[in-house]
């Protein structure tokens, strides 16, 4: 039954494109406490924030280093803290997700 239940969360993974996998990284380090996918929390929604680096192919090395170093400005009076606690390899995870949704 448990292989059962783990081939199902595994289908389930790789039909949503890995989306749950990243929403759940997402949680974890933090970043849904001020961001949703499709709407503004305290920060964009992801989904705005893919629609304004969509075509710069210099958005993914930017964001990943706004979500490590924080920022100002962009969205608002309102700064994004640093990350400087979420491993590398997850920001670039987490980044280009962002940058895959429509």
């Amino acid at each position: 039954m448990k292989k059962q239940a783990i081939l199902a969360a595994i289908a389930v993974a790789l039909a949503s494109g890995g989306t749950l996998a990243n929403e759940e990284l997402a949680k974890k380090d933090g970043c849904t406490a001020c961001h949703m996918i499709d709407k503004k929390l305290v920060g964009p929604g992801y989904t705005e924030v893919a629609a304004k680096y969509r075509g710069n192919p210099k958005a993914e090395a930017l964001l990943i280093e706004k979500v490590k170093k924080g920022g100002q400005g962009t969205w608002g009076e309102v700064p994004m803290p640093p990350n400087a606690h979420v491993k590398d390899d997850e920001i670039k995870t987490l980044v280009k997700w962002i940058l895959s949704l429509k």
